[in-house]
């Protein structure tokens, strides 16, 4: 965290397999350094002293200086890179675009076309040998040669729709793996290290590091390579990650100097290796190659992560939707296919008692075949495979688009569950605040100020003190450098709080950096470094004439305590009584506390130069006696567009809760000026400690009654870890409170977030201040880190839903009428008005097309007017049936007008009862080009489901929509006027034509008139389109690695299988915890706490900060917002109501005892842990 002083260490690197042989000049070889990186401790000592003397030794013969670092040019840089190779592990090669055309054939309804296309095209190629007599039916020869010259096309016809499904589908993935992959090696770009080359202190991407880097380690950073010690004070390492010692181990240059870097394994949410420098550290590193190919660090765990294939819940209720109507669409076409047979065979064999003739067979058997293309026709025509095509476009669509909003979409289907969200677990720190410590109020020489004073209204004494002791003690890694784009602001670099009084010092026209000019780093004589035990940070100062003086910052109330005196107002020290401490507390600590500003008191203390040396480490007689400086309020102030995105999301029916580590007055404050909380409302605001009290019963279980009586009116939730953070989010999923299942989407930008991010049904990582570990476990990353975008998300996903909405309700629509025009005519005039390939025509335009059009509808902001549909709600609501069965009604009436009395009103001859193979009729061709202008009109009419009238608002806003409509209408022109024989089209006239479009215009009134009754008369309307319900899923099936489970599937079995293989999986977790609790807690805990497997389940996290140690803190919300700080953000909750500063009570622990408070949520330690 840049608390400490800094710390360099050397890397030496590898991680690709790299020739041995050639290793150049370098007085060391690849396979040197990877055996001597597999040592421990004594072993590895050894090793150094024998083979090279020292660390200096290695750092001569890697040719590197332990205090310049390496010189940084490119051709030294390259040749080490060829010698030991660089420092990343290659990833997993993407699927091939063929591998995904090949996943999108696999779809049920697609194979079916598919084989009716093969058949038809068999059939088309069949030629019957003679068989002309007129013996064998009405049989129109004349044709016959032309015809079955143009039956090919049917087929052909049929395989180009599917070709056009499958490489969309595969495109649209494609892209979306390139997407992906983009934002990884964004994400691993983004990862940084700091070394040293050329004497600079530089900031280098973590695959860049080579062999020979000397890099700094500062406090809570992950180790990105294997190397060793150089310097460095009081540094400890988490390696839980690779030996499995949850203690931290001690690395010094004496008795430890190898560092490892972290191997993320599986198991636990988040073992990184942490450089824990607890003071600084300065270390070689050898990133080393290992035997199974890299030693990975952090980034290389997420090679194998690409998105896993999930059926979101829209997919799932779109499926099952699809397999319902193809049911119903085989059926009909079943019958179709029956009557026509039966009918033909009566007909011929019965009424016109017609003898059976050998040679006739083939054309009895062409007679079958039209028969069954007629049945595949209608079957074609019912099952709508525009559907799966339909969501990807939609979802693909809003994605790109969204990326644009500032969301970067990992997860396709969190843009769609993102619509349903009813709550919001937003962390502080970052999201509603601009994570920019600012000070804001001060109190120096006995006055208040509310403002920040004029340089002119401090004494200078006082503002010497004030000077020299911020620049001093703060950790030099922190600093205020200039903004990277112009009219930005500064950038605030290493600990926020620090830089915050950096930034009062420039405010007050005065430069830190002279003051660390004067007093290197290396000159500052002891440091005690921020910790949470502390709570302060001291620096002392050897003085030219022996004397000494300590600069001390830290929480106010613990400062404050510790100090004796106070500057005056004209800069003297005064004597400061414990009465004049309560005043202070009373009259500028609790206020500024109140308005949720963060108190910090800087202090100093001289030891005269006569006096002996004090006895440095014993801290608690150093840092007593202080002088107080000054006292300072510092906030983090809300961003300015968060209020009125909150006031949006509460107007769409989503509460917005707030969860975060900060205390209580602090999180009310911050609460208030967001308007999470509003005046005079009845909302609870509970730290993390009550939380807990309250959900648990007398064995401390947490039970979902409990957290049932709190969540709904539970609004901020302060001082809480991770697993509060957890248990609420799981319980508002759980919970049963409401008759429709909450939707939860949670905010996270630390790696103690994860558990949460990934129990949410939709994670926001932050972009820019998150941890791999929360993006890692998010559905959607932040790139502007800001609570709008979030509202975006929201626009966006309702937008999808309802685009699939429109979809299916225009879609539906010309399913009803095609299928039944196809069904009675068949069975009437025993061939289908409709043909095959105009039926082919409408299916693809009107499916693919239309899914094009209604699906990249962009949203408004009317959409977050309405409240959330649920997670059941179906797809097809009482409206939208309404409209469907409307619409199929009017354009059945205009189809069979057209077919039965057509020809009278046009004056041509009947299309009906054509023999065989006879020529297009005009009769025919006008009822395919009405039914075509109604689908068209009927586009515009699908673009409202709410039953709104004006279906022409915003029309113009989507260009697509426009363009597919006129591009429709054009097409369609030229089919009918120049389609003939393989279309089955004759030309029409003007007024023809326009007959047509008239008839088509209808639906738009017709429209009107359906909108005009209300859909509450009509109770008969059943929806349809449920999902398959959540419950009826167990939780574990939706293990990690399952790989996509169709509902289609899961109808059949439920997932058994997996719910045994999940079974297993958890038995054997719970058998290897176990083992290690046995040995670790004995004694500790209840035996009930891990009674049966569903208790286990209830604390899937396996308590994250159990392994991890008590971080140091300076300030709580660096518990929220500095990446690899995150570890631990739940102490226990001090007993001072308003100790902003302080990050948690004083531990009393002891070291002995830490393994054991981490017992399980549920032991008795755990409530022991809480009341120390």
């Amino acid at each position: 965290m840049g608390d400490m002083a800094n710390n360099s260490v050397a890397y030496s690197s590898v991680k690709n397999a790299v020739k041995e042989a050639n290793h150049g000049d370098f007085g060391v070889t690849l396979a040197e350094l990877r055996s001597l990186m597999e040592l421990r401790a004594a072993d590895a000592l050894h090793k150094i002293q024998e083979c090279y003397g020292d660390v200096h030794g290695i750092c001569t013969k890697l040719k590197t200086s332990p205090n310049e670092g390496l010189s940084g040019n490119p051709a030294d840089i390259e040749r080490r890179e060829a010698v030991f190779g660089k420092n990343f592990i290659p990833p997993k090669k993407p699927k091939t675009f063929l591998q995904l055309v090949w996943e999108a054939l696999q779809d049920v309804t697609l194979i079916i076309l598919e084989i009716a296309a093969v058949v038809s095209l068999g059939l088309s190629f069949y030629q019957p040998p003679g068989g002309n007599e007129s013996l064998c039916g009405s049989v129109n020869v004349g044709e016959e040669e032309e015809e079955s010259e143009a039956g090919w096309i049917e087929g052909a016809a049929i395989l180009l729709s599917v070709v056009c499904v499958v490489l969309v589908t595969a495109f649209n993935d494609w892209s979306k793996e390139k997407q992906f992959r983009g934002l990884q090696s964004r994400i691993e770009q983004e990862q940084k290290f700091t070394v040293i080359r050329g004497g600079q202190v530089i900031q280098i991407p973590v695959a860049d590091i080579i062999v020979g880097d000397i890099a700094q380690v500062k406090y809570g950073d992950l180790l990105p390579a294997d190397g060793i010690l150089i310097q460095g004070n009081d540094l400890k390492i988490d390696e839980s990650s690779l030996t499995g010692e949850s203690d931290h181990v001690k690395k010094s240059l004496d008795r430890d100097p190898m560092l490892l870097s972290g191997k993320k394994q599986d198991g636990a949410v988040e073992n990184r290796n942490k450089a824990k420098a607890q003071d600084g550290a300065a270390m070689e590193m050898q990133p080393l190659k290992s035997e199974d190919g890299g030693d990975g660090d952090e980034k290389d765990k997420k090679k194998a992560n690409l998105p896993k294939k999930e059926k979101s819940v829209l997919q799932g209720k779109l499926t099952k939707l699809a397999v319902q109507i193809g049911k119903a669409g085989l059926l009909m076409s079943a019958i179709t296919v029956i009557i026509l047979v039966l009918y033909f065979v009566i007909d011929t064999f019965w009424v016109q008692k017609r003898p059976w003739l050998a040679e006739c067979t083939p054309i009895y058997i062409q007679y079958f075949v039209k028969f069954f293309i007629i049945g595949v026709t209608v079957l074609v025509v019912a099952v709508p495979e525009g559907l799966p095509l339909a969501v990807t476009i939609s979802l693909a669509y809003s994605v790109k688009k969204m990326m644009k909003d500032n969301n970067l979409v990992r997860h396709l289907d969190a843009c769609e569950t993102m619509g349903n969200a009813t709550a919001i677990c937003s962390d502080k720190t970052g999201t509603l605040t601009m994570n920019r410590m600012t000070v804001v109020q001060a109190y120096i020489n006995e006055k208040h100020y509310k403002k920040i004073p004029e340089p002119e209204a401090i004494p200078e004494k006082t503002m010497a003190y004030l000077v020299t002791g911020i620049s001093v003690n703060c950790a030099y890694t922190s600093k205020i450098l200039p903004p990277e784009k112009e009219g930005g602001l500064p950038r605030h670099v290493g600990n926020k709080t620090e830089c915050a009084l950096l930034g009062l010092l420039l405010d007050l026209k005065r430069d830190y950096q002279d003051v660390r000019n004067e007093i290197p780093e290396e000159d500052l004589y002891k440091v005690y470094t921020f910790n949470s035990v502390r709570k302060s940070m001291s620096t002392v100062l050897k003085n030219s004439d022996g004397s000494f003086r300590i600069f001390s910052k830290g929480a106010s109330e613990i400062v404050l305590k510790k100090c004796f005196k106070i500057l005056s107002a004209n800069g003297e020290p005064k004597v400061f009584r414990p009465r004049d401490r309560d005043d202070i507390v009373k009259t500028v600590i609790e206020p500024m506390a109140s308005e949720g500003l963060r108190t910090i008191c800087l202090a100093f203390r001289d030891f005269p130069a006569g006096e002996p040396e004090p006895e440095w480490d014993n801290e608690n007689d150093i840092v007593t006696g202080l002088t107080c400086i000054a006292v300072v309020g510092i906030e983090d102030p809300v961003r300015p567009e968060v209020p009125d995105a909150i006031k949006k999301c509460q107007r769409a029916g989503i509460t917005v809760r707030m969860v975060t580590g900060d205390n209580i007055n602090t999180a009310r404050a911050i609460a208030l000026k967001c308007g999470i909380l509003n005046p005079g409302e009845d909302f609870l605001c509970l730290e993390g400690k009550d939380f807990n009290r309250r959900i648990r019963n007398e064995k401390g279980e947490i039970e979902q009654e409990r957290i049932d009586k709190i969540w709904p009116k539970l609004r901020v939730l302060a001082r809480s870890s991770p697993t509060d953070k957890h248990t609420l989010v799981k319980g508002i999923i759980d919970s049963t409170v409401f008759d429709q299942r909450q939707v939860v989407a949670v905010t996270g930008d630390g790696t103690n977030d994860g558990p949460a991010l990934k129990k949410a049904d939709v994670g926001f990582a932050m972009g820019i201040a998150g941890t791999d570990v929360a993006k890692e476990a998010s559905d959607i990353i932040l790139t502007d880190d800001n609570f709008t975008s979030i509202v975006k998300a929201v626009m966006w996903g309702r937008n999808v839903y309802d685009s699939i909405s429109k979809f299916l309700q225009f879609q539906l629509t010309v399913n009803v009428v095609a299928v039944i025009v196809a069904f009675t005519g068949a069975c009437i005039t025993q061939d289908s008005p409709l043909k095959a390939v105009q039926m082919l025509w409408v299916n693809l335009i009107m499916d693919t097309l239309a899914s094009l059009a209604l699906a990249t509808e962009p949203p408004t902001e009317a959409l977050l007017l309405r409240k959330p549909y649920g997670r059941n709600k179906p797809l097809i609501s009482r409206t939208m049936m309404k409209n469907i069965l409307g619409h199929a009604f009017y354009q059945l009436v205009v189809v069979f007008t057209l077919l039965f009395a057509g020809e009278k009103i046009f004056d041509i001859d009947s299309g009906r009862n054509a023999p065989l193979h006879a020529p297009p009729s005009e009769h025919y061709t006008i009822v395919f080009n009405t039914f075509v202008m109604m689908q068209l009109f009927n586009e515009i009419n699908a673009r409202k489901i709410h039953g709104e009238r004006n279906v022409f608002e915003g029309i113009f806003n989507n260009a697509i929509f426009c363009s597919i409509v006129l591009g429709t209408f054009v097409v369609q022109i030229i089919i009918v006027q120049f389609g003939g024989k393989p279309f089955s089209c004759s030309e029409l006239t003007i007024e023809q034509w326009l007959w047509s479009i008239f008839l088509g215009m209808g639906t738009l009134l017709w429209g009107q008139l359906i909108s005009t009754i209300p859909t509450s008369r009509l109770k008969f309307l059943k929806e349809a389109g449920h999902g398959t319900q959540k419950e009826e899923i167990p939780e574990e099936e939706l293990a990690e690695d399952v790989e996509e489970i169709d509902h289609a599937e899961r109808e059949l079995r439920r997932g058994q299988i997996l719910w045994f293989r999940g079974l297993n999986r958890i038995q054997t977790q719970i058998r290897v915890v176990n083992a290690f609790r046995s040995s670790l807690y004995e004694g500790l805990e209840k035996p009930e706490t891990r009674s049966s497997i569903h208790n286990f389940m209830t604390h899937p996290e396996f308590r994250i900060e159990d392994s991890e140690p008590h971080i140091p803190l300076i300030d709580d919300t660096d518990a929220e917002d500095d990446a690899p700080t995150k570890r631990n953000s739940s102490p226990p909750p001090s007993p001072n109501r308003n100790n902003n500063a302080v990050d948690s009570g004083i531990h009393l622990t002891t070291d002995k005892n830490k393994s054991a408070t981490s017992s399980s949520p549920g032991s008795p330690l755990h409530s022991l842990e809480t009341s120390l």
